[in-house]
């Protein structure tokens, strides 16, 4: 076959494929960023998976508890002064906890697991403490990072931040 027998024009057939097959192309790069962005993790500034920043130290009095919705955990100032932030998610099967001052306690709803001020398993059936984030502490301000849950197997004071 020699360049003289090749068609100079196309056809409207070819036309027609190259069309739809370029649209096709363009639907699925479409639809693949749709999902990544849709499965991609949200680390949204303030809320959980993000650095969600508690407030002033002075401001938590020690032997408080104060929960953070939006952080999915608590701050626990312990008696001592240390601080803990404790995710508020079981470690049995992952149910909300939900702290209550009167017993002075953690529970779980789902299994009622009980866990104490620093989380550490009171009554199972949960298996270990509940987990806790990272804390820095500057200036007096205290900012939580919920990116990493970090999972403790018992409590030890080196979890614990002091300011």
């Amino acid at each position: 076959m020699t360049s003289s027998d090749l068609p100079t024009t196309l056809s409207r057939r070819d036309f027609l494929s190259l069309g739809l097959g370029a649209l096709g192309l363009a639907g699925l790069l479409q639809s693949g960023a749709i999902t990544y962005q849709f499965l991609a993790p949200r680390t949204i500034e303030g809320e959980f998976g993000g650095v969600v920043h508690a407030g002033e130290l002075v401001s938590f009095p020690p032997g408080s508890v104060t929960e953070f919705p939006d952080g999915r955990f608590f701050l626990v100032r312990l008696d001592d002064g240390g601080l803990l932030a404790v995710y508020r998610r079981c470690t049995h099967l992952g149910c909300a906890v939900a702290w209550h001052p009167t017993e002075d306690r953690f529970t779980c709803p789902c299994h009622g697991s009980h866990f104490d001020q620093a989380g550490v398993v009171e009554n199972p059936p949960a298996p270990r403490p509940l987990d806790t984030f990272a804390i820095t502490l500057r200036d007096g301000q205290i900012s939580v990072d919920t990116a990493r849950p970090q999972r403790r197997d018992h409590f030890s004071v080196d979890q614990v931040v002091y300011g």
